[in-house]
């Protein structure tokens, strides 16, 4: 019993690779275009909580992800002086349970490339360096319809479905008309991939200093991302060198691990800066037979960890509906929606107060804002 045989997902990140892999490897057929030439994401590290790591064992790859990864279960919190002095080490809630650990690190491009050769092993036709011109929906009398979609290499297909998982900035979305502001912060952030140096086994948080946050996460046996956030600011004209000059520069008011790290830090094209930004959509998030998942619906800067999470959670929820239904209706959307919608939004708007805090410089109650949402994501979606 599926509510849809042959399905189009647009967007190779997580959303859209988990998706094909939870429709596929349950017998449906899965087109999944991503109009970048590769699977490597642009990117340095991620950090995935528990929950992220209950749904990538759901889709079968937890043993490579395990692999490829570094798990932790403490975050340490450093104070800006001369030593990197620790003043707290926070044991982090395991949301995925208790045979998974509280977080993990890796490379954001070796993630990708573990989800596209399992969508490939379970059946998925994947197509780089491709996306959409045309999408055009019809509904016959009798309840069926589909989606006539033209392809920027001249190709063609009809789907019963379309899922679009292509981003914080979905051509989708803008080709449905859909009106949605995505706004700044007020933040921007410095990332650089690098080597681990052996000081470096969890993620350790600096609050305050001439920035609002210097931190890390070891990202597997020899790498690591270090992060800086700042004032969000026009760093669009800096070059390459200036960039990582940038970067280490901000970074000597940090010491401790910082001072191993800092200087490891040689390669500028490891190095990037972007603002976070946030939205929600409001429901639905579908319309007619083509559905935004992923950041493509809500997005939230990375102050709680949850964006990739949140990603393959609508994954799961949207593949369990779709092949446990016989009926792609209002009744299967409606389903979707309570599952997600608010669960989303409170994890966007808990991000966003953490940010905001920080931006007024004002001590909210962020231990309470850390255990709701480690109530709210230990539950499955």
């Amino acid at each position: 019993m599926s509510a849809v045989e042959n399905v189009l997902v647009v967007g190779s990140g997580l959303a859209g690779t988990a998706i094909a892999v939870h429709l596929a490897a349950r017998g449906v057929a899965v087109d999944l275009i991503e109009i970048k030439p590769d699977v490597a994401a642009v990117g340095s590290g991620i950090t995935l909580q528990g929950n992220a790591l209950r749904e990538l064992r759901t889709l079968g790859v937890w043993e490579q992800v395990q692999a490829a990864g570094y798990a932790f279960d403490v975050t340490g919190i450093r104070a800006p002086d001369p030593h990197g002095t620790v003043v707290a080490e926070i044991p982090d809630a395991r949301t995925g349970g208790p045979d998974l650990p509280a977080a993990m690190g890796m490379p954001r491009c070796e993630l990708a490339r573990i989800l596209v050769d399992r969508a490939t092993e379970v059946g998925v036709k994947v197509r780089f360096g491709t996306t959409f011109t045309e999408l055009d929906q019809d509904d016959s009398a009798d309840g069926e319809g589909g989606v006539d979609v033209t392809f920027s290499d001249g190709r063609t297909g009809r789907y019963d479905l379309v899922v679009a998982a292509d981003g914080l900035r979905s051509y989708t979305r803008r080709a449905l008309g859909i009106q949605l502001e995505t706004r700044s912060i007020g933040m921007g952030i410095w990332r650089a991939f690098g080597p681990r140096p052996d000081s470096v086994t969890r993620t350790d948080l600096y609050y305050g200093g001439p920035s609002f946050i210097a931190g890390y996460c070891p990202t597997g046996e020899n790498s690591l991302y270090a992060y800086i956030v700042e004032p969000a600011q026009d760093r669009s004209g800096l070059s390459p060198d200036e960039q990582l000059a940038t970067l280490k520069q901000l970074s000597q008011a940090y010491h401790g691990p910082w001072d191993e790290i800092r200087e490891s830090l040689t390669d500028p094209s490891r190095v990037s800066y972007t603002w976070f930004e946030t939205h929600v959509l409001d429901a639905p998030w579908n319309r007619g037979r083509v559905v935004l998942i992923g950041d493509a619906a809500h997005t939230c800067p990375p102050t709680i960890a949850q964006g990739g999470a949140m990603a393959l959670e609508d994954a799961a929820v949207l593949g369990e509906l779709l092949t446990g239904r016989a009926v792609l209706d209002q009744d299967l959307w409606d389903a979707f929606h309570a599952r997600r919608f608010e669960r989303a939004q409170t994890v966007v708007e808990a991000s966003n107060q953490l940010a905001q805090w920080q931006l007024d410089h004002v001590q909210g109650d962020a231990p309470a804002l850390f255990r709701q949402i480690a109530v709210l994501t230990s539950q499955p979606a």
